[in-house]
């Protein structure tokens, strides 16, 4: 097992990206501390992966709130005794499908700082525990528009562009301490909860909107949920050990300007 025992902090493990990440993370044997804002949800996941043998604990949690985060780090430490992979997957709110010229400033902004703020908080705890043991994985998942222009995509464009800068950054002061920091970016994954919504609402504006992406990619398809999962899987396993500081492109192939 890649991850055999390993500690692992997954916020928003609620949605369907989290949930993957959740169930891959947990057939490599990692040991789970699933964190949210929903404690029914959480304790759903939470069974159905405690029966097939893993180590799961949950905690109700808003990744945006700095004592919040520090206070369940804290716990996970004290039932854990460490932290070795930290995945922030929690939502940015974002409002897409408006012009920016036409878009009011908190639409644009609000992902921008949930973003920025959370990924901030949960880094930079998880990275103050990883630094007394000299190790740990922090991941990051950002999209397409952090490496392509894309009209209509409001704050989030700029927000997936500031995540990955700052996980370079990150990974700059924190390669020193023996802690790896990467970020994933995806194409958005057909069978997530945003896109399956999408889909059995029909139209079609929705179905140009799916068939915009997918011929921007090389590949003419979209990367699955279990796709993102397993390379998330890779790269928090020593197997990916020489690896941090960059994004890896899981977008099929999606093309650059």
């Amino acid at each position: 097992m890649l991850l055999k025992d390993r500690v692992t902090v997954v916020y928003g493990a609620c949605g369907s990206v989290g949930g993957a990440i959740a169930r891959a993370f947990a057939a490599e044997g990692a040991a789970l501390h699933l964190a949210g804002k929903h404690h029914d949800r959480l304790a759903l996941l939470a069974a159905e992966l405690r029966g097939r043998g893993n180590t799961v604990y949950t905690g109700v949690v808003d990744a945006t709130d700095g004592h919040e985060v520090n206070a369940y780090l804290q716990r996970v430490v004290n039932l854990s005794g460490r932290i070795d992979i930290s995945f922030n997957l929690i939502g940015w709110q974002d409002v897409q499908d408006v012009a920016l010229a036409d878009m009011d400033v908190e639409d644009f902004l609000r992902p921008i700082r949930i973003a920025m703020q959370s990924q901030f908080l949960t880094a930079a705890a998880a990275a103050r525990s990883m630094r007394r043991q000299g190790s740990g994985v922090i991941l990051f998942l950002t999209a397409t528009p952090a490496g392509k222009a894309y009209a209509g995509v409001g704050g989030f464009g700029p927000a997936c562009s500031a995540v990955e800068a700052f996980s370079r950054n990150l990974a700059a002061e924190l390669g020193p301490s023996g802690i790896r920091v990467i970020t994933l970016r995806s194409a958005g994954s057909p069978d997530s909860a945003v896109f399956r919504n999408a889909i059995a609402a029909g139209g079609s504006e929705i179905q140009a909107a799916l068939d915009r992406i997918v011929n921007d990619t090389m590949l003419k398809r979209m990367p699955l949920l279990s796709e993102i999962a397993d390379a998330a899987v890779f790269a928090a396993s020593d197997r990916a050990s020489a690896i941090t500081g960059s994004t890896l492109n899981l977008t099929c192939g999606t093309t650059r300007d």
